[in-house]
């Protein structure tokens, strides 16, 4: 099977077509929550034997896109690599993995060492200087309720020089170090700002923080946004729990495979609005039927939070709330909903821009399921202000996918980064690694369209990364392309 290029959207294969391939080629699976459980074609046996229901289950085809993972030997791949290595099994030879390219590999490698050489100038904090030193570190990262058994059992260190906690990313298959997540305390004024650098880069970044403490008999388990209120929930309610790498902004379906053996999984993300819209739509990858999620408000901040105040964290989790909820509902559940409305009429004005206090007033900030067009004559600086408007929210995490049909990409970028750096890079050239490192790491994604193009072609595109990056702002620029002149019948 040829392989679409990286760029395209994967050709789309429905749910009842892997059924059928898989009964057509005699390979025994089960019916997961977002995933089909299979044997491994990876592992040892022979490739002309038929694949033994015997053997673990431990291949897992992702229901929406087809891609797979091998969580005994962590080959992963599209559909269509499925059926390639499906074919080889039926010749006799033993399928190999897709490979990764060679920069991959290498980059993988370097992230590894350089995650191993800051593991080991890291501290436990138990191990630091004097008491004094561990006290203002632990309350600098409002962790001084955090017991060193809980610091231990997670593995957290400090890394002094750095002034961060150092989380770990160990392999749940043999316990080795492949990356690293680091976090310092920015201070501005009065509030304080958390700051996250990981090992690798955050697109190959997936660690499930906590998945080796996980047993394999746990069937419930409490999904959180962030390192420390999985530490918390622990500590607190005795509770299997796991952090997502990028918190609310986004679940990576390279992650479910590792989340199917739970038949009860809460979601407590966080204390905002973004976050229980996050929770809502991470439980529909995770199949309503097992989610339940913890609502945020005054009493129930997230779960660090509840543990400081000495709440019932118990109890919390007791309260949360079935995501596969009715459709018809009477305003009775719905009245904490409008008085969580009335109390955070702010939050509920949506993600406001930090560069324009005047589009917060027209716009009320960027809301979820709203289209806003902007019109202007050519040359007006439409692009401009687009992409510097797009940034803005980017910078506070909000996942964006641009559909640029005027400009290519390569421009498109140079402008955002232009920017993004607020200076001209190319009087300083010096500094370009620098920004590009940190442009790197916003959620940015880019379609590669050029000219007209099918309407149904891009929209199956966005849905697609919808799906993969968890995108809630999509930018098409602009819309005249898009139509071409021989939809003029279409309803635009």
């Amino acid at each position: 099977g040829v392989l679409p290029s990286p760029d395209g959207p994967a050709p789309s294969v429905s749910i009842t077509e892997i059924r059928q391939y898989l009964r057509a080629q005699d390979i025994p699976f089960h019916d997961g929550y977002s995933c089909l459980h299979t044997p491994s074609l990876f592992t040892g046996d022979r490739g002309d034997q038929p694949l033994s229901a015997n053997a673990p289950f431990t291949l897992f085809i992702d229901k929406t896109t087809g891609s797979f993972l091998c969580t005994a030997t962590l080959a992963e791949g599209t559909w269509q690599d499925f059926q390639a290595n499906v074919e080889m099994r039926h010749h006799g030879v033993t399928p190999i993995p897709p490979a990764s390219s060679e920069e991959t590999e290498e980059e993988m490698r370097q992230a590894r060492e350089d995650a191993r050489c800051i593991w080991e100038r890291a501290l436990p904090l138990w191990e630091l200087l004097d008491e004094k030193e561990t006290k203002e570190t632990k309350a600098l990262f409002g962790i001084s309720q955090v017991t060193d058994a809980t610091l231990k059992r997670f593995g957290v260190r400090y890394l002094r020089t750095a002034r961060s906690l150092v989380f770990p990313w160990f392999s749940p298959q043999d316990a080795t170090l492949k990356g690293l997540k680091l976090l310092r305390v920015e201070k501005k004024g009065g509030t304080k700002t958390y700051v996250e650098e990981t090992l690798p880069r955050f697109d190959s970044y997936r660690n499930l923080f906590g998945l080796p403490l996980i047993g394999r008999r746990d069937t419930e388990l409490v999904l959180t946004g962030w390192e420390l209120d999985a530490l918390a929930l622990h500590q607190a309610a005795g509770v299997a729990s796991l952090a997502l790498p990028r918190g609310a902004s986004s679940l990576p379906p390279s992650l479910l495979p590792y989340l199917e053996q739970f038949k009860r999984i809460t979601l407590w993300l966080g204390e905002d609005l973004r976050s229980w819209e996050a929770a809502k739509l991470f439980a529909r990858k995770l199949s309503l039927k097992r989610c339940s999620l913890v609502r945020p408000g005054n009493l129930q901040p997230r779960p660090l939070e509840a543990l400081n105040q000495g709440l019932n964290v118990t109890k919390i989790l007791r309260s949360a709330l079935l995501a596969s909820h009715k459709s018809i509902i009477s305003f009775r559940q719905l009245r904490e909903e409008v008085f969580g409305e009335l109390v955070n009429t702010e939050q509920v004005s949506g993600v406001k821009w930090t560069r324009f206090p005047e589009l917060n007033k027209l716009l009320k900030g960027h809301r979820r399921g709203e289209l806003t067009i902007f019109t202007g004559p050519t040359g007006s600086g439409k692009t401009t202000f687009i992409s510097e408007y797009a940034l803005d929210l980017c910078m506070q995490g909000v996942c964006t996918l641009w559909g640029s049909f005027e400009i290519n990409n390569v421009r498109l970028a140079k402008i955002m980064l232009t920017q993004f750096a607020g200076r001209r890079l190319e009087d300083q050239l010096e500094l370009y690694d620098e920004w590009a490192d940190r442009f790197e790491e916003l959620p940015l994604y880019f379609m590669t369209f050029h000219g007209q193009q099918n309407i149904k072609t891009v929209i199956d595109t966005m849905q697609h990364a919808v799906y993969m990056y968890d995108i809630t702002h999509v930018v098409v620029d602009n819309l005249q392309f898009m139509m071409g002149h021989e939809h003029l019948s279409v309803d635009r």
